[in-house]
């Protein structure tokens, strides 16, 4: 290319170690100045940090301005397809659902099981939550859930604090694994791998959180009376997260680790409707009190349970808007009548669909991992390398594994997966539902635009997000990050975790903490393995753990980031009680993080935890 110019990376471009680390978390400084004191939309703050990161590339970094761009733009693309392709799907056929009343029978078949409080809060808010995670995300499971528990009797700020922790550990594998694709993208690393490690941490986390939701609502004795659901239901999702995360390891291309929040949800409920058909618990706690009049439950207008929108900021507008969109079918159920298995194979089947789509195109994947697939005159696959980028930098001498005989250049390759990306199969199973449920046009038109006023901020913000990421990436902004952060030494596989968990705090999902910092978790494995102080690691194990450790410390973040308080307060009817919902649940967050952090130390360093950590 005429126009292409070779760009080395400088990580100290302005000669002092500490005003060029500063300078260059200046991205990540406007972003969180934008969003928590200033309370911008996150697609708003996005976008001004991705033009503070170019401004610095070009201006302090010395990157030529087409390089610069071309890097947001080969991030915004990937933002767009697979991820944006991917979420925007999940949300369709999760739309069509509640458009075609089946997403009510999939309530009924679900609050039905069991009438004790403890129990429905693991039914609803863990496993159904879990399900609504993989299948939609974007705040669903938080606004559904807490407007089902609201309905149910619970107290709203409970029924939001329960149900931001049950959102937690599920989140790594949320929106069909676009976290995992998501930090595979911005490391290189293989996405399978990450789910692998993953899933030799998540599980242990998926186990005890019913334990500490159900703790929260009742005393240690009640908790106790309950314990045997607990451990089938925690068990149980656990036990599928561990299989599908890690399934294509002992069968090859079994990829099915898109699949693990919807599965493993589904999963759980079933085997803990059937324990609770030979189980009750001797004494059935509830509340006592009805649900309030101010419940969103009881409202037929989603509309008149929220304050009028100009006493709200942006933030909350956004939310309590996403919430009438999700609240539409959480009115109380007065029909009765049991469900027939086929009204209720019926309500589940475009997920049954999606399962079955997303099984068949994995096996593609694998084979587009050996090379072309053609599909009559086209591929499945097609590689665009990224002008002025591909091969064009440089980078820095820091970086550069010994003994090569040519500095290493960095790829930049746009894959455009059109058939495979997980939202492909997602969108087959919209179509054929469609079909099957003979929707009319009217309602097809209606359950798209509503998918694109749904999406109008999440698919801008990842966008933005990874077009910030590529530009820090390439410009070597990260990698200065990297070695500073390097500093902490034999500690900094614990602060991998928190480094997660406050990524999510900023962006609001795992997928955006994955684009933000995961090349840097990449950056700063390789220098502390070339430190000697991951020694007990091979440098690409070294890498998928403190990288993984990025978003399974992350998803604990999620229950303080402000999109979920504000979905939270929407979906309960708590609009201008964000303050005391995010105290309530703060010290959770920072503990569970912890405890991820500490199992990364224990991976990290300790055998046989290190032989948890995948080649």
């Amino acid at each position: 290319m005429l126009w292409a110019v070779a760009y080395q990376q400088n990580l100290n471009p302005l000669g002092h170690r500490l005003l060029s680390t500063v300078v260059a978390a200046l991205p990540v400084l406007v972003l969180f100045y934008l969003l928590v004191p200033r309370r911008w939309l996150a697609s708003k703050a996005g976008a001004a940090g991705a033009v503070t990161a170019i401004l610095i590339a070009w201006l302090i970094y010395q990157m030529p301005l087409e390089m610069a761009l071309w890097s947001f733009g080969h991030g915004v693309a990937f933002g767009l397809l697979p991820i944006g392709w991917t979420v925007f799907n999940a949300m369709l056929l999760y739309n069509l659902t509640l458009e075609t009343g089946q997403f009510r029978n999939i309530r009924r078949s679900v609050a039905g099981v069991s009438g004790d409080a403890r129990i429905q809060a693991i039914l609803i808010g863990f496993a159904f939550g879990a399900f609504l995670e993989g299948a939609a995300g974007a705040g669903t499971p938080i606004a559904v859930c807490g407007a089902m528990l609201v309905g149910l009797g619970f107290h709203p700020i409970l029924a939001a604090v329960v149900c931001l922790i049950a959102n937690t550990s599920p989140v790594a594998y949320g929106g069909l694994g676009t976290p995992i694709i998501t930090l595979a993208s911005v490391t290189d690393l293989s996405g399978d791998k990450i789910s692998v490690m993953a899933g030799h941490q998540l599980p242990f986390l998926s186990f005890i959180v019913p334990f500490y939701m159900v703790k929260i609502l009742c005393t240690w004795r009640q908790l106790w009376e309950v314990w045997p659901a607990l451990v089938v239901g925690g068990g149980s999702f656990a036990l599928f997260q561990y299989v599908f995360a890690t399934m294509h390891t002992w069968i090859p291309g079994a990829v099915v680790w898109y699949m693990t929040d919807i599965g493993g949800g589904l999963f759980a409920l079933l085997v803990l409707a059937i324990f609770l058909r030979f189980w009750r618990p001797k004494n059935e706690w509830h509340y006592d009190t009805p649900p309030t009049a101010t419940s969103p439950a009881e409202k037929t207008d989603a509309a008149a349970m929220m304050k009028p929108l100009d006493e709200l900021d942006e933030q909350q507008q956004e939310a309590v808007e996403e919430a009438k969109t999700m609240l539409e079918d959480v009115s109380p159920i007065t029909d009765t009548r049991p469900l027939t298995r086929w009204e209720i194979f019926k309500a589940w089947s475009p997920f049954l669909l999606m399962s079955l789509f997303m099984v068949g195109t994995s096996f593609i994947r694998e084979q587009e991992s050996k090379g072309v697939v053609p599909l009559g005159p086209i591929q499945t696959l097609y590689a665009i390398e990224i002008p002025t980028l591909h091969k064009q930098v440089e980078r820095a001498k820091e970086l550069q594994k010994p003994h090569l005989l040519e500095p290493e250049r960095e790829d930049a390759i746009f894959k455009f997966a059109w058939l495979t990306a997980p939202g492909s199969p997602v969108f087959l199973a919209a179509v054929v539902s469609m079909v099957l449920f003979r929707m009319s046009r009217a309602q097809i038109v209606r359950v798209v635009a509503k998918t694109c006023i749904q999406m109008r901020v999440p698919i801008p913000t990842i966008a933005c997000m990874l077009g910030l990421s590529y530009v820090t990436r390439y410009a070597g902004m990260d990698a200065t990050l990297g070695v500073a952060f390097a500093e902490t030494g034999f500690l900094y596989p614990f602060f991998a975790a928190m480094l997660g968990w406050l990524g999510v705090f900023l962006t609001g999902t795992d997928a955006g903490s994955n684009a933000l910092f995961g090349s840097l978790q990449k950056i700063t494995a390789d220098r502390l393995h070339q430190m000697g102080v991951l020694s007990a690691l091979e440098p690409e194990q070294a890498r998928i753990l403190i990288c993984t450790a990025n978003s399974t410390g992350g998803v604990m973040g999620k229950m303080i980031d402000a999109q979920s308080i504000c979905v939270a307060t929407a979906g309960t009817n708590q609009i201008g009680k964000e303050a005391d919902i995010f105290k309530a649940v703060v010290w959770h967050s920072v503990f569970l993080a912890s405890i991820v952090g500490l199992m990364t130390l224990l991976q990290a360093y300790v055998w046989p935890f290190t032989a948890m950590v995948p080649d």
